[in-house]
């Protein structure tokens, strides 16, 4: 056959065979409209009037919150619509547990009532309200995680951490003030307890409380202990310690002291205290869950177990507490003006945390060295880590403005991340800290040293006297107010380092203030508190990692020796140089090293697999100080001197 008679051979076959059949066209759902947005509460009182919330908090041996919450209706109400609280002050995120939340049921007049979760918005709860029903009763457990990897430890046999925010619901549609509660909570017998609340009245094991608003509730959270003891540190101010054994209650009249100097400085940088009374809540403890939480009246503050009773040596543990008394002032009476919303499911926005959190941080620092609760040795520590992290531990700065961090508390919720070093976590705390000590250092250069950074804070944050309310703030407000101390391009200034990426180190403060960051083959006193205490081997800005006690590496550096070399988190460090693992014999091998050609080399596990890898490393140990450029005093040993006479 011919190639012409083939093809048309093809031809005829092809054209008897019978057409294709027509595909119909796809389904294609239409998208409807969805309410994103919630509505804007109204400030107005909630009309049912004031609502009962009843706590039975005594069963520790289970770690059981049990709840019973009766909510008046206004007549004529067919849905009663309640909201768990969402977006949680003090935490920049929607982080309201409500996982925790079970045996949910909803009542009247003994019989149960129907109830919906809303599909667009978990944290609502639509609850039938037949004719005629005036109380809404709701009952629930909120179970404390029992171990660590489940949540928040809030509930040990020997303490507890209540706060109201978690084992709650309120009515929506209205301000979060404008919303009564009478609250009480049963405690185990023989327990103290201790909140901000008014009016605490003690009956047998419960305890109940003058009738406040929602917002202020929540805003009062309690520590209440088998072992417990309070003391008067200063006007109107107590220190209310929970421990998990009573020998751990004990402090040095000198050592309490120092809590006292700290309100006494505090109220000298700031002015106008925004609260009548205040309550320093802090938990000795390594069983219930760590906290550093800030509230107008109070603060939730955790320490290790015998951080009073050793003093000197726990030195590194105490800046908690310095800096949760700031946020009294600054963060909770002065707060941006997108961190302040009516109730609990308005979203927040974090953009200017760097002043909520940054400028706390700085003098949370700067309050426990003028104190004395901290050593001013301690307090550089934490200022050379600080600019250890940004000068060299930090190479995420390059795509990542520190104001794209204050983001990170919605985006990573704290998880831990792969390559934090590449990803960057919440700098806004620290690295908004070294941005406040560069402003403190051009007021003082710009004014011959007449003024400062507490002339800012002071004008800023000071209060009305016992003002207990709240004042908003917007980036021009915080610009305006630092040119009325020092002229200066504010603006600019704080663009560049806090919105734009790619910036020099935040070295300028600490080199203004006549210090300088140098490298040294031993820890500075902070750092050696903190990672001998938890038996961390940080070796960052040597080899590039860091170790828990058992040599597994818990962080790589992003383009460090150990990470340029293949060694990631989770990798086992089994052996060095032919020995045995222990922390000794990588420092030695590290300092042997030093200067010299060979690698070291390590036999490291991961998964069921072994490697022998060599790290070209040659640098020794090295880890962060701040030492003076020259002898005599300094901005910096001014900056830190008290101000008021001990």
């Amino acid at each position: 056959m011919t190639s012409r008679t083939a093809l048309l051979a093809l031809a005829f076959a092809l054209a008897a065979q019978p057409a294709a059949a027509q595909l119909p066209e796809p389904s294609a759902p239409v998208q409807q409209p969805v309410a994103t947005t919630p509505p804007v509460p109204a400030d107005t009182p909630w009309p049912g009037g004031a609502m009962t919330l009843a706590i039975d908090a005594s069963d520790t041996r289970r770690g059981l919150y049990r709840v019973t919450q009766t909510i008046p209706v206004p007549r004529g109400m067919t849905t009663l619509t309640l909201l768990y609280p969402e977006w949680l002050p003090g935490n920049h995120a929607p982080r309201g547990p409500i996982s925790l939340l079970s045996d949910i049921r909803f009542s009247a007049n003994g019989r149960p009532l129907a109830w919906r979760r809303n599909p667009l918005d978990v944290y609502q709860f639509d609850v039938t309200v037949p004719e005629g029903v005036r109380l809404v009763t709701a009952s629930f457990a909120h179970t404390s995680p029992l171990q660590a990897s489940e949540g928040r430890i809030t509930m040990t046999q020997e303490m507890l951490n209540l706060q109201w925010e978690k084992m709650s619901l309120y009515p929506a549609g209205h301000y979060t003030r404008r919303i009564a509660v009478r609250p009480s909570v049963r405690f185990p017998e023989g327990w103290r307890a201790f909140t901000a609340l008014d009016g605490q009245l003690v009956g047998g094991s419960t305890v109940t409380w003058d009738q406040t608003d929602y917002q202020r509730l929540v805003d009062s959270p309690i520590f209440a202990g088998r072992y417990a003891k309070d003391w008067t540190i200063g006007q109107n101010v107590t220190l209310d310690a929970v421990a998990d054994k009573p020998a751990q209650l004990s402090i040095k009249p000198e050592h309490l002291t120092t809590f006292e100097r700290m309100v006494t400085e505090a109220d000298e940088i700031f002015g106008g205290r925004p609260f009548d009374r205040y309550r320093f809540l802090l938990a000795m403890t390594d069983r219930m869950g760590g906290i550093g939480l800030e509230h107008q009246r109070s603060s939730e503050n955790q320490f290790e177990p015998d951080s009073l009773v050793k003093w000197d040596e726990m030195d590194w543990d105490r800046n908690v507490v310095a800096h949760e008394l700031v946020h009294a002032w600054n963060g909770k009476y002065r707060r941006p003006e997108g961190l302040w919303t009516a109730d609990y499911r308005l979203p927040m926005q974090n953009n200017l945390l760097w002043v909520y959190e940054g400028q706390t941080q700085f003098w949370g620092y700067v309050l426990a060295a003028r104190s004395g609760l901290q050593k001013k040795e301690t307090v550089l520590g934490m200022f050379a880590a600080a600019a250890a992290t940004y000068s060299e531990g930090q190479p995420g700065r390059a795509w990542r403005s520190v104001e794209d961090t204050t983001f990170d508390p919605i985006i990573s919720a704290r998880r831990p991340l792969p390559y934090s070093s590449l990803q960057r976590s919440e700098d806004y705390y620290v690295e908004g800290a070294l941005v406040w000590l560069e402003a403190d250092q051009i007021i003082r250069r710009g004014t011959g040293g007449a003024r400062g950074l507490d002339d800012f804070a002071r004008a800023f944050f000071g209060a009305t006297p016992g003002d207990p309310g709240q004042r908003t703030y917007d980036f021009a407000e915080v610009v305006r107010t630092l040119n009325g101390i020092h002229a200066y391009d504010w603006a600019s200034f704080l663009d560049t380092r806090l919105r734009q990426s790619n910036q020099p180190a935040p070295l300028a403060g600490v080199t203004a203030a006549g210090y300088r960051l140098v490298w040294k083959d031993t820890m500075n006193p902070f750092d050696k508190g903190r990672f001998d205490h938890g038996k961390v081997v940080n070796l960052t800005y040597s080899l590039g990692l860091v170790l828990d006690s058992s040599g597994k590496v818990t962080s790589t550096l992003y383009d460090g020796p150990a990470f340029d070399a293949g060694i990631v988190n989770g990798a086992q460090i089994v052996a060095v140089n032919g020995e045995a693992y222990a922390k000794d014999v990588l420092t030695s091998a590290i300092t042997a090293a030093k200067g010299g050609r060979e690698p070291i080399r390590l036999l490291v596990k991961r998964g069921d697999r072994f490697d022998t890898i060599a790290v070209p490393y040659h640098g020794g140990l090295r880890w962060p100080w701040l030492e003076p450029v020259a002898a005599g005093e300094q901005g910096f040993d001014r900056l830190l001197r008290a101000r008021t006479t001990p």
